[in-house]
């Protein structure tokens, strides 16, 4: 018996997940959550074997989730549905210690299908998404920018961003300067959206 935990905040689709996979007689859902906190919590309570994870969850992504139970919940593994081809996510996913991605699109028996693979210690990538990850450019930001980036990105000021990464303000400045012209981007909300549509974040 394959136990899972669902996490998607859409209530109509998380049912419609429900009711398909209790109808498996080899799957039993024993919980299903709407945010990441709530996937976390009930993997540490109910220790389920696969959790199937919505990459768009409020709160926190479907990544994280998937990489917060590998951390507390081990015997657990992830299925992250992805509802469009972003460039990034394979690895993204990859990091986060799923070893299924697909998309939200895909039909009700290749959902199963990759479900059950993953269970049995298999990894299962959407083609679509895989080739989308092998046409991606590649990212021209230095692991130094891209964790400035990645700080702006949650809303942090250059002051903030400087204290957290132990520089000073001006070479904050620099390397958001370099980062803007290595993209073409016109500020820093321009680069942050350029590297997101990327995967590059």
């Amino acid at each position: 018996m394959i136990r899972m935990v669902i996490g998607d905040a859409a209530p109509l689709f998380r049912c419609g997940l429900v009711a398909l996979l209790s109808g498996m007689s080899d799957f039993e859902v024993v919980a299903a959550t709407s945010s990441a906190k709530e996937v976390v919590q009930a993997g540490l309570e109910l220790r389920p074997d696969v959790a199937l994870l919505d990459v768009d969850l409020p709160d926190a992504d479907g990544f994280a989730a998937s990489g917060a139970l590998h951390d507390e919940v081990p015997e657990c593994t992830s299925v992250l549905m992805a509802s469009r081809c972003r460039p990034g996510d394979v690895r993204r996913a990859a990091d986060a210690h799923a070893l299924g991605l697909v998309l939200k699109d895909t039909s009700p028996d290749g959902l199963v299908a990759a479900i059950r693979k993953v269970a049995r210690g298999q990894r299962v990538v959407d083609p679509d998404l895989a080739f989308t990850e092998l046409s991606a450019a590649e990212n021209p930001l230095t692991e130094r920018e891209r964790q400035v980036l990645v700080l702006a990105s949650q809303g942090e000021s250059t002051d903030q961003i400087a204290d957290t990464l132990l520089l000073a303000i001006g070479t904050v400045r620099n390397h958001l300067a370099h980062i803007n012209g290595k993209l073409g981007a016109r500020n820093r909300v321009h680069a942050i959206r350029i590297a997101e549509e990327a995967g590059w974040l």
